[in-house]
């Protein structure tokens, strides 16, 4: 997935010194994650972002729902790029970057709202670079202790969404199960009409509905042109849309 400098209707995301840039799917993922919480009959007083980066998904959350946000980042040159872009924007009350990591995080409250794009490709070849091995890989963050995290620490009728490799879904679905939770939603996403799922973006919580709601989508059509479905998701953020 190329790496995207998105200029926002509300927000630039400044990363020229950001080690983590922002990606098409962590945009998606943030839109989507945003506009669901918005969607919950109970406002989201309290919400937590696991593994923040650049701040981008907080901000996204930020600029849709009107809540605090506790932002975790373990990577002090990340956490700082965050708090610096953050402090540009009219949610710098409101959004709390911390410099640690999701182990040492004791919070002495429960959250209305869960998000994370934890590391990926567990398993996977790993680079020499271990901040490259910690963004990406779950040498610092396995999905079980993410899972547990949650269960232990979301509201009873909280939510939380989760990015996630595709191949990685069905295993993330049975710890979410193995955890008392169950997955309400989830949007399977091509990064073309012509290609296989790639990226997968759970929704999920205590409360056990009738069925899953499973939708898919495409980022660009047959035209290689963003698709209707992507564009109207990021409307609210993207300039171009």
């Amino acid at each position: 997935m190329r790496q995207s400098y998105f200029q926002f209707k509300q927000f630039i995301v400044h990363q020229e010194k950001c080690a983590m840039k922002v990606c098409t799917d962590s945009c998606l993922f943030g839109a989507w994650t945003a506009i669901k919480a918005n969607q919950q009959e109970t406002p989201v007083k309290r919400a937590l972002d696991i593994g923040a980066g650049s701040g981008l998904l907080s901000l996204m959350f930020a600029q849709k729902n009107n809540s605090i946000i506790d932002a975790i980042e373990i990577n002090q040159d990340a956490s700082q790029q965050a708090i610096q872009n953050i402090s540009l924007t009219d949610w710098k009350e409101s959004i709390h970057v911390k410099n640690t990591s999701l182990q040492l995080f004791h919070p002495n409250q429960q959250f209305d709202f869960i998000f994370s794009n934890p590391p990926f490709f567990e398993n996977d070849l790993k680079s020499a670079d271990e901040f490259k091995n910690s963004a990406k890989h779950d040498t610092a963050l396995s999905l079980d202790y993410l899972v547990h995290f949650i269960a232990d620490h979301i509201a009873p009728n909280g939510r939380a969404t989760v990015l996630l490799p595709f191949h990685r879904t069905s295993a993330f679905e049975q710890m979410i199960i193995e955890n008392g939770m169950f997955v309400n939603e989830k949007l399977l996403v091509k990064q073309s009409v012509k290609h296989d799922y790639f990226r997968s973006m759970l929704l999920f919580s205590k409360i056990k509905q009738p069925e899953t709601i499973a939708t898919e989508l495409s980022i660009r059509d047959e035209q290689n042109e963003y698709t209707q479905a992507f564009k109207e998701l990021l409307k609210d953020y993207y300039l171009a849309f």
